[in-house]
């Protein structure tokens, strides 16, 4: 375990006595943290998919955590509760399943926002939105993400909501992707990119919060047939980690897919480094916050040889991931 690998080099290391307490007490604080994401969109959205191709969930717990009672005859809508370690994923029902189907998934959405850990803090560290690339018609979609997320968020919304177009490869019907690179061929690059931009000035004119989308597929795997491989994955995934609490970071990075393959296709060469520097950055934030008060100027150089060697396994494994 990661966690076990800090702990040991924290231990090991040269540093005064008092300094290691700190560190040794700080590094406890943050690996009970739980980490809560939300993913949500609507049916078709692909969320389950890209929960698999994010994240190893064959050792996931699952259970049902929300139950509404309807009139004389009570219906069940469930958000369902995926349990990595402590990281926690929230899968909830998007709208556009009728008018009281999204009455219900409307308010347990918002019922969820607003509660709190036993710190009294708001549980929820990030929302992610996933939406169908496939379609034009994302009316429902603008009504949960400007009417039920956006407005529940508390303050600076921005901050906990990302929003991410899935199905780029269906885009255009199809059209426009380089099934042999798995890619998008010129013409589509800019069709997804106008829609990230027509997807951001709509929540900006609803909201008046700028998130700007981006844009991946997931993968996906018909009936009988192979498994298509994921477009922007580690894009996707870099986003998620820059848009929760640094010191969280770790959490979900030691719960990620293993299989290097899903992560390789992206718009860009750099999106590994930058998931590991995000890790890093998220660590090394955590631990100096612990940071000895005055003494934070003496005490940087040890508790940044911590950091690294603290880290340098964990490295090893997301280089055997990312390359």
């Amino acid at each position: 375990m990661f966690t076990n690998t800090v702990e040991k080099s924290l231990k090991a290391l040269p540093m005064p006595e008092d300094l290691r307490r700190k560190l040794l007490a700080r590094w406890n604080e943050l690996k009970e943290q739980k980490l809560n994401i939300m993913i949500t969109g609507a049916t078709g959205s692909g969320k389950s998919s890209t929960i698999n191709a994010l994240f190893n969930m064959d050792s996931a717990r699952k259970s049902e955590v929300a139950k509404v009672g309807v009139g004389v005859d009570p219906e069940t809508m469930e958000i369902v509760k995926y349990e990595l370690g402590n990281m926690i994923l929230w899968d909830s029902p998007g709208l556009g399943d009728g008018k009281e189907a999204d009455n219900r998934h409307a308010r347990n959405i918002i019922d969820k926002l607003h509660e709190r850990d036993s710190n009294g803090k708001l549980l929820i560290d990030l929302v992610l939105v996933v939406l169908d690339g496939s379609t034009r018609d994302l009316g429902t979609s603008y009504e949960l993400i400007n009417k039920v997320i956006i407005p529940n968020l508390g303050e600076n919304p921005g901050k906990r909501i990302l929003v991410a177009i899935n199905q780029a490869d269906a885009a255009m019907k199809g059209r426009h992707w380089d099934y042999d690179n798995n890619r998008p061929e010129p013409d589509l690059v800019r069709f997804l990119d106008e829609k990230c931009l027509s997807v951001k000035r709509r929540i900006s004119e609803g909201t008046g919060v700028d998130i700007m989308p981006i844009y991946y597929s997931a993968g996906f795997k018909e009936e009988g047939g192979e498994q298509a491989p994921p477009y922007n994955l580690a894009k996707l995934l870099y986003f998620i980690l820059e848009n929760i609490p640094a010191e969280k970071r770790f959490i979900a990075a030691e719960h990620l897919n293993t299989d290097r393959t899903v992560w390789q296709d992206n718009d860009s060469e750099g999106y590994g480094k930058k998931v590991r520097n995000s890790i890093k950055e998220g660590i090394s934030t955590g631990l100096k916050g612990a940071a000895l008060g005055a003494a934070i100027g003496a005490a940087f150089g040890p508790v940044g040889s911590a950091v690294g060697a603290a880290i340098g396994g964990f490295f090893g494994f997301l280089g055997g991931i990312f390359g």
